[in-house]
């Protein structure tokens, strides 16, 4: 059976994620820092299909490395991976942030990105033809927002580091696609509210936002494409999110 590493697997887009490919038959390695919930999440999945954990921190390059490389032979070929871990913080001004917050979000979405991909990609090129890499972006990556500074430019580079990668990977037959979700209830907010479910609970407020399941299944559905297609870019919101008009700053009246 065909296999997929996920990263940030205990919630959200991950979580959900994992239980879509396990409905299909796919063997799962699934990473993330709170290993309680990994191993809740294997206990529910492992009936269906083998499962595997790695209770690690994908900013942690030498641990990332370590645990790709050793895969268990029953967990290749590697068919897809995809790269989820990724938060917000601070949603203040860029003027009001403490930048810690600011290294969190490099930390984590970028270079975090990065160590994964480098250490998988090994395994996806010997899989070839069929493979994908599917990185988790943001409508934030495109559209600027007010309060997105950093968390904004990080999803940028999701983007741009998905292209380049569709370029050095021409003529291997791996796919790469940059999967960019508009509003969805998940942590999200609470994460960035740092627990305020207060503040969470007012942004999804009369409005219907995209769910987990909707994203995963998205990701299946990029992921079993036939062979030969590649979807660059796929940017998704909810039909009751839009953009707004641009910011004027005016004199008092």
């Amino acid at each position: 059976m065909p296999s997929v590493l996920i990263t940030g697997a205990t919630s959200g887009f991950g979580k959900a994620a994992a239980q879509r490919f396990a409905k299909a038959g796919w063997s799962l390695i699934l990473t993330g820092r709170r290993e309680e919930r990994l191993e809740a999440l294997k206990d529910e999945l492992s009936e269906q299909v083998d499962v595997l954990t790695l209770a690690l921190d994908v900013r942690d390059s030498e641990a990332v490395t370590q645990a790709i490389s050793n895969l268990p032979e029953k967990f290749l070929p590697l068919t897809c991976l995809i790269n989820n871990a990724g938060l917000a913080l601070a949603p203040e001004p860029a003027q009001k942030v403490a930048l810690q917050d600011w290294h969190t979000m490099i930390d984590t979405n970028i270079t975090g990105l990065v160590n994964v991909t480098h250490a998988a990609m090994p395994l996806l090129l010997k899989t070839g033809e069929g493979a994908s890499i599917l990185n988790l972006g943001s409508v934030a990556g495109q559209w600027p927002y007010p309060g997105g500074h950093v968390y904004g430019a990080s999803k940028a580079f999701v983007q741009q580091f998905s292209y380049n990668l569709r370029c050095d990977l021409l003529g291997t037959g791996i796919r790469v696609t940059d999967l960019a979700p508009g509003m969805a209830e998940t942590e999200f907010t609470l994460v960035r509210t740092k627990g305020n479910q207060e503040a969470s609970d007012a942004l999804y407020r009369g409005t219907s936002p995209l769910q987990a399941e909707d994203i995963a299944e998205q990701l299946f559905y990029l992921a079993t494409l036939p062979a030969h297609i590649n979807i660059n870019r796929l940017e998704i919101m909810p039909v009751r999110q839009a953009w707004s008009a641009f910011a004027i700053d005016r004199d008092p009246t």
